[in-house]
């Protein structure tokens, strides 16, 4: 969507800080929460300030004392041969693994996330995960546990920032993101027990002792196909999801320990 398509798109006046501010509150979004966002800055319609605007407005909803989560994957560093959109040539494969740069949590960029992660990753203060394809980054009163200890394997699991902000009975924001995007319910992948569930290697570059090293990991083969259904199960069933509009965007605000528990259930019972 170009920029003269999300100009023509917005209802009314563009977002603010200060509008935004007050949809978040209206919606739920508290002070002192830990908070994780999946966003799409084009769903919001035109924002004065674009992805800086949208950053500073979850924050000054949350205060001080709350704290900020956001996705920051970076999963152009990995194995080649899982790649599918796009597919590498198979010849490519060797040396991109011998090649690719390493990790580096201030330097490589975000990758299918959007602008607002992006731009998030970048401000002051910002603690980002060691993990070289899933890391998150966090800021605020509890980023420093969130965010300092992701384990290499299973990088979705017990040892992830995922993991902490359960802990600390934290909540999900779809700012104009779907069911879909909701990273933690791979968390709940992990914890859940069902037939299918595969265990793989992956791989990725990371710094070792100050060189570059092709590092493998464990991890389980994913499988978001049926999240969007999850997503709608637990907002029927429970009513604990709160929905409003941002601007233009359709936005969910939902208790992220709850939505875990409820997953783990459902993945029993239902992928067979």
């Amino acid at each position: 969507m170009t920029e003269d398509d999300v100009i023509k798109a917005t209802l009314g006046m563009p977002a603010t800080v200060d509008s935004i501010r007050a949809d978040l509150a209206t919606l739920g979004v508290a002070r002192g929460m830990v908070l994780l966002v999946h966003s799409s800055l084009s769903a919001l319609g035109w924002v004065c300030g674009g992805p800086v605007a949208v950053v500073m407005a979850i924050e000054e909803a949350l205060g001080p004392e709350g704290t900020l989560v956001m996705p920051t994957y970076s999963d152009d560093l990995s194995e080649p041969s899982y790649w599918k959109k796009p597919p590498v040539p198979e010849t490519w494969w060797a040396t991109i693994r011998q090649t690719m740069p390493a990790y580096d949590s201030r330097m490589t960029p975000t990758r299918g996330v959007g602008v607002i992660p992006e731009c998030f990753r970048n401000q002051a203060g910002i603690r980002r995960s060691p993990h070289p394809s899933d890391s998150f980054a966090a800021r605020g009163l509890h980023a420093e546990m969130i965010a300092d200890e992701h384990t290499l394997n299973f990088p979705m699991g017990d040892g992830s920032p995922l993991a902490r902000i359960y802990d600390l009975d934290g909540w999900i924001l779809l700012l104009g993101a779907k069911f879909q995007c909701a990273s933690s319910l791979h968390l709940a992948e992990y914890r859940a027990e069902y037939p299918k569930k595969k265990r793989v290697k992956r791989g990725a570059p990371v710094m070792l002792e100050g060189r570059r090293v092709w590092v493998e990991f464990n991890d389980f083969d994913w499988d978001d196909s049926d999240f969007s259904s999850i997503g709608t199960s637990f907002a029927e069933k429970t009513g604990l999801v709160r929905s409003g509009r941002i601007m233009n965007a359709t936005t969910h605000l939902l208790p992220q320990r709850q939505f875990v528990d409820y997953a783990v259930e459902w993945m029993e019972k239902n992928r067979g």
